[in-house]
């Protein structure tokens, strides 16, 4: 609310309480509208862009290719940080940026995407 608007609707004899109420309603609306509309999720290429928490987590995403059977599916980050395992070095390295991908006894894992 201006104070243009304000001072006139004094002068004309609104009550304070009114002025209050109408305030109030202003700034639950505009609350309201807020609630309403969607968050824009980013998404993350770059493994370095990436904040730590959410690179083994739910919201990541993992390229996973089987030696083996020959077949590509996507994993979480939180099957790849199970399937590192006791690569403690991986882990620490993936979490600092340096790298992007890794590899187990039979499958190589690589960093895609996170989008939150």
């Amino acid at each position: 609310m201006k104070n243009n608007n304000a001072e006139e609707m004094l002068l004309n004899n609104t009550s304070l309480d009114e002025l209050i109420k109408m305030r109030i309603e202003k700034e639950f609306m505009d609350d309201l509208k807020k609630s309403k509309e969607k968050p824009e999720k980013k998404e993350y290429t770059n493994i370095k862009d990436l904040p730590k928490d959410k690179i083994f987590s739910k919201y990541s995403v993992f390229r996973c290719f089987n030696r083996n059977t020959k077949c590509e599916t996507f994993i979480n980050g939180i099957q790849a940080d199970a399937l590192i395992g006791i690569q403690d070095t991986v882990r620490k390295n993936m979490l600092e940026g340096k790298l992007s991908a890794f590899t187990t006894d039979d499958s190589y894992i690589k960093f895609e995407k996170a989008v939150f």
